[in-house]
């Protein structure tokens, strides 16, 4: 039993984690603080033309991807509460996959913001 807690509990600090830095990232770049960087981001070409088209995209961008971060977190808390296992495993993987999406879907957003910028949309 001390293993599978152990696993548990590592699997909801790395998708509980994700969520918080996705937290972090939206408002961070969305706010100005992360300016154009070649590590975090939306790093597409529309988005990294300039500073301006930065802001745009990420602050269109950040309604979903701060619902990302917030359902990573929201499906990590299975996987250390007591249910049964499967119930923990299967709710981590949908956390994932909404992240997933939902940062997905953010990107898009951004990219039509900063394209919508140079009037190329």
């Amino acid at each position: 039993m001390g293993e599978e807690l152990l696993g548990r509990a590592v699997i909801f600090v790395v998708l509980a984690g994700a969520g918080c830095l996705m937290l972090w990232l939206a408002r961070a770049t969305a706010g100005g603080r992360l300016g154009r960087n070649p590590i975090a981001g939306i790093r597409l070409p529309a988005t990294m033309a300039s500073d301006r088209a930065w802001i745009a995209a990420h602050r269109a961008a950040e309604r979903p991807t701060v619902a990302a971060g917030w359902c990573a977190i929201g499906f990590a808390l299975p996987a250390v509460l007591p249910v049964p296992l499967a119930i923990g495993v299967v709710s981590v993987l949908v956390g994932a996959v909404g992240m997933l999406a939902l940062a997905l879907r953010g990107a898009a957003v951004g990219v039509r913001a900063a394209r919508a910028l140079d009037g190329e949309e």
